[in-house]
């Protein structure tokens, strides 16, 4: 068996993708082909791209013919943000704008500013009429950092399953999944990494066709010494403090990508009582003091 391995820059992450194959020339098609489609989806979806169908929505509150994959992640966000009660909300970029912009001057937003900034955050004033989307309120604008990676991920396993690959891994810059084992017999191993000291897993997992997503409270910072989370929650505008880190593990990489932003915006206990509901899903958080805790079955895919 051979291992192929090849990295590319791709939705503002490194992009990495391992094939083992009997023959190392099968690979190569297949490896294109991935990376096309992960570049196609952010293409579609990010709002760093001026001609994106999701730019289009934002500057135009309306995008007439829009792609059904669009449709199907902003459906999937909103089935999440039913879920998390509004905690995750794909319309809360203007909130995040406003936290950069006072990260940038230093200071904090005022309770009037993310106010009024919230009234502007609410999935279910996106409406979808067929091919077409609009917002219900000017101003809104969206922002899929927290599930598009994960959908692109999904999407490069189906291209690479349709060249006849067997054994591969997608990593999007921590959404990864898995095609099949490593080798027969053999899965693959993902390091969740301690988030307070990246030489140190805080576990090891293995995945065998499963998709694993972790989302880590990295910190903008505001002034010389106060420090904030760059995730926010949907409902209150303000940053999530409760966890370092939370890793979900379950079937599809979008569902993983969006949990592991549900889970951290709610916290331990909402995040796990969430979990705990859904077949299928397993977690592992970290708290800001470092106690490590675990979903129920989350241990069946623990390994030395």
């Amino acid at each position: 068996m051979y291992v192929t391995e090849a990295t590319r820059s791709i939705m503002g992450t490194p992009v990495a993708i391992t094939i083992v194959a009997p023959n190392a020339d099968e690979t190569k098609k297949a490896l294109s082909l991935a990376f096309i489609e992960i570049r196609r989806i952010e293409d579609l979806m990010s709002i760093y791209k001026e001609d994106s169908e999701v730019s289009i929505l934002n500057r135009d509150a309306f995008c007439g013919d829009a792609s059904p994959e669009l449709i199907h992640v902003i459906k999937t966000a909103g089935y999440y943000s039913e879920l998390s009660k509004g905690a995750f909300d794909i319309t809360v970029l203007p909130i995040l704008d406003l936290w950069q912009e006072k990260a940038n001057e230093g200071i904090f937003p005022t309770d009037a500013e993310i106010s009024r900034s919230l009234e502007l955050v609410n999935y279910r004033n996106i409406v979808v009429e067929d091919r077409g989307l609009r917002f219900k309120k000017g101003g809104m604008r969206l922002t899929l950092a927290g599930i598009a990676k994960g959908y692109a991920v999904d999407i490069a396993i189906e291209a690479l399953r349709r060249e006849g690959i067997r054994h591969a891994l997608v990593n999007a810059g921590g959404d990864i999944r898995a095609l099949g084992e490593k080798a027969r017999g053999i899965p693959w191993r993902i390091a969740v990494r301690d988030p307070k000291d990246k030489r140190r897993s805080a576990s090891i997992v293995k995945l065998c066709g499963e998709a694993i997503a972790t989302s880590g409270s990295y910190e903008r910072h505001i002034g010389r010494e106060m420090k904030v989370s760059h995730i926010i929650n949907s409902r209150t505008g303000q940053p999530a403090q409760w966890l370092q880190s939370t890793t979900i593990i379950t079937k599809n990489a979008i569902d993983a990508d969006a949990l592991s932003t549900v889970v951290f915006s709610l916290g331990v206990d909402k995040g796990m009582e969430v979990v705990e509901r859904l077949d299928g899903v397993e977690a592992l958080v970290i708290t800001k003091e470092g106690e490590v805790i675990r979903s129920s079955g989350f241990q069946h895919y623990e390994t030395l």
